[in-house]
């Protein structure tokens, strides 16, 4: 690792220092730089903390403590696409984007509404992890609580998996966060623009003896918070306000060994955006021509569909607790960690029946603790053993009260609504255990094997299952790259996701369920076979692909079901999931660039849990043909270029371009014999953003930064959903043009 000195320079003449100030920022001569090392020069001699030695000491040990750490999980075989700080300030909105936008840009992952995102055709299945520790599954929500502005690096690894990696297994996304011991200093920022936008945010980072620190804080509020269901410049009420804030301190023990803690707070409340001109709910129709509408038991005759007032509270909290210790041969790290994460859902209560004839109040919330242990040990020069356990407990509570009317047989209301309440609770428990050596063939050969053994108990399921893992790793020149896997995923049902509602109580209501049958959600089991190729063309130029192909038993989905924006859990029968990823990258200089382009195919056949979920005419159809499953998408890409002007040695001006690209996720396809569930898909989409960065260093240890963006600069209105397609419960559009700008002080 290449360590950076810092000298934390302080400035005992404040006329001198504010003279070296506005010389940096008016001119970009040679002047200014000599006067400022001349001063730094002057009080370096005087000055008692001229040098950092017991700092630099400290950090030495740190570095050589992540190298330690990140040989103990690699990713030996699996497909690792690495964003780094600096690519992320070349993107779209920098730093204060959205940490799915982040990863938008990343290969293979296609954009969805309400924040999610699905990686290689599947449906979530991603985990998370900070500085190697796995962040425990919170309830799937539309405000992402993770934040940019703390990111060092990460990776997304995909692929065939080495047997370190298990319970979610789509990708993995491993983040190493900043340290206070290679960068210390702080920056406070203020971003603006578009939509009512308005987000200040702050963070500081350093080091005292052998104490390492980081700290990073924001609001954000916004009149965007959920994408809008028209194809209007602006929703209606779509207001958020969102807090987050996040903590790392590591503490060096000896040489070998350190303590880390990490913890994280986010709360956050949406309103959910209103579709004007909506006609009353359940009026008479050709086909129903004796229908009573449901205002006919409520207090009004009439109700704008534009002053809907449905909200939801997030909330997600969490906290890590890792030592890590590295001697000779050996390198390990036991972590244990907790998480509650919440989601409250509040219906318009007469609005919501007026349109629904059901306003559903939602109280979700999961509570997770855990242990996760990984070591190292250089068996020989040619053979690394690895091994671990992982262990979850999760509590999941699901409350509901659901206000609805009495029908009759014809689902026709006969009385007042009144409520019904419905209560739940789950519990699970995840066990895994895997051991593999990574062993060096031949010098250019690399076979990395093993495997691991899972076990998940809960209230609703209790399954085993020994997972196999190889995979081959061949460079025949320094240049190429060629590798091969295979593994066998075993993936629980996401407890917070679970289907939660009696069906029997809401018999002969007007939130009766058509199917009537509930089966529990199970594992999901699978065949993952992967294999791919990088080259390096030129210097700085390097292109890859990689294909690959999932054959799965009880494949595992999730839809919006209902008025609430929360997730519920099936799964299919079968499921097929198949792709090829192009990558290209270049660099040379202050120029940089990157282009993906994934097509991908996924695929299920035959519903077998949470069947009341679904008409009766879609699980025939489902049963009996294969159909494309609501996240698939055929063809995704997304592109960016940047340059760094280095006008001198005191300014700097980045600019850059990006896009998106989607053929389209699914819907259903109307034809004369009836709907073909996800039969068809919506048009395809893209939307280009463009922006500026300027950096005006005033000293050694401060700067000044503005910066422009434009999102969606030619203001391409594209359709995310259009409500029709399984599990989707409403429309919602592409952000229009915004621009947005933002000012930070470095120190």
């Amino acid at each position: 690792m290449k360590l950076k000195k810092f000298k934390n320079v302080r400035y005992r003449n404040r006329r001198i220092y504010w003279t070296v100030i506005s010389s940096v920022a008016l001119s970009c001569g040679g002047t200014a730089l000599a006067q400022t090392n001349d001063v730094a020069a002057a009080n370096a001699g005087t000055s008692g903390n001229s040098t950092n030695v017991t700092q630099l000491g400290e950090t030495t040990v740190v570095g050589k403590l992540d190298q330690a750490r990140n040989q103990i999980v690699p990713n030996l075989g699996a497909t690792a696409y690495a964003v780094s700080k600096t690519q992320i300030a070349a993107q779209a909105q920098g730093e204060n984007a959205p940490f799915n936008q982040v990863l938008a840009r990343t290969p293979g992952m296609a954009q969805d509404s309400l924040g999610q995102l699905h990686l290689r055709g599947e449906h979530a299945n991603v985990q998370y992890r900070i500085n190697d520790v796995v962040l425990p599954e919170g309830i799937t929500g539309f405000g992402p609580e993770l934040d940019a502005r703390f990111v060092e690096d990460l990776q997304l690894i995909t692929g065939s998996l080495p047997a370190q990696y298990g319970y979610r297994t789509a990708g993995i996304v491993d983040i190493h966060t900043k340290s206070g011991a290679f960068e210390p200093g702080g920056q406070v920022s203020m971003y603006g623009g578009s939509y009512d936008t308005f987000s200040p945010s702050a963070s500081y980072g350093g080091s005292e003896g052998k104490l390492n620190y980081f700290v990073d804080g924001s609001y954000m509020h916004n009149g965007i918070g959920i994408e809008n269901p028209t194809s209007s410049t602006h929703p209606i009420h779509d207001d958020t306000d969102q807090y987050k804030m996040f903590t790392y301190l590591s503490y060096v023990i000896d040489d070998t060994s350190r303590i880390s803690v990490m913890g994280s707070a986010s709360y956050s409340d949406f309103q959910l955006p209103n579709t004007p001109g909506l006609p009353a709910g359940n009026l008479p129709t050709m086909d129903n021509p004796g229908a009573v509408p449901w205002s006919t038991f409520l207090p009004v005759s009439s109700f704008d569909s534009k002053k809907l007032d449905e909200n939801q509270n997030e909330q997600n909290y969490y906290g890590v607790v890792a030592y890590q210790k590295s001697v000779d041969k050996f390198n390990l790290q036991v972590a244990g960690y907790g998480r509650y994460s919440g989601v409250k859902f509040m219906p318009d209560p007469l609005g919501d029946l007026f349109f629904d004839g059901v306003a559903s109040k939602v109280d979700h919330h999961i509570v997770t603790g855990g242990l996760q242990i990984d070591a190292s040990y250089d068996l020989t020069e040619k053979n690394t053993i690895r091994g671990g356990l992982m262990i979850l407990d999760e509590f999941a509570t699901a409350n509901s009260t659901t206000t609805v009317f009495p029908t009759d047989s014809n689902g026709n209301p006969t009385g007042s609504p009144f409520p019904i309440t419905d209560n739940h609770t789950a519990q699970g428990q995840f066990y895994g255990f895997y051991m593999q050596d990574e062993w060096k063939i031949l010098p250019k050969v690399t076979l990395n094997f093993g495997g691991r053994f899972d076990i998940f108990n809960s209230d609703f399921d209790n399954e085993t299952q020994f997972s196999p893992r190889i995979n081959l790793i061949y460079q025949p020149f320094k240049t190429t790259t060629l590798h091969v896997g295979y593994a066998h995923y075993f993936t629980p049902p996401p407890l917070e996701n679970l289907s939660a509602s009696s069906v029997a109580l809401f018999d002969g209501t007007s939130n009766e369920s058509e199917v009537k049958t509930a089966t529990a959600a199970k594992a999901e089991t699978a065949d993952y076979f992967d294999a791919g190729i990088t080259q390096t063309i030129l210097p700085g130029l390097q292109v890859g692909v990689d294909g690959y192909y999932k054959k799965a038993h009880n494949q595992l989905d999730d839809g919006l079901f209902g008025q609430s924006l929360i997730l519920t859990s099936f799964n299919y029968r079968e499921g097929i999931v198949k792709g090829v990823e192009f990558t290209a990258s270049y660099t040379k200089n202050n120029f940089s660039t990157y282009a993906n382009i994934a097509v991908s195919q996924a695929q299920g056949k035959d519903v077998v849990s949470g069947q009341y979920l679904f008409s009766s005419d879609d699980l025939n159809y489902i049963s009996h043909h294969w159909v494309a499953l609501d996240h698939d998408q055929l063809l995704t890409g997304s592109f960016g270029a940047s340059y760094l002007f280095q006008e001198c040695a005191h300014q700097n001006t980045r600019v850059y371009v990006d896009a998106l690209y989607g053929s389209g996720l699914r819907t259903d396809k109307e034809t004369s014999t009836g709907t073909i569930p996800n039969g068809a898909s919506v048009p395809s989409y893209y939307s280009v953003n463009l922006g500026a960065e300027h950096t005006i260093k005033l000293s050694h240890n401060t700067a000044l930064k503005a910066r422009l963006d434009v999102v969606n600069v030619t203001d391409n209105v594209y359709e995310l959903r259009d409500g029709g397609g399984i599990g989707v419960n409403a429309a919602q559009f592409g952000m229009r043009r915004g621009f947005f700008g933002t000012l930070s002080f470095e120190f």
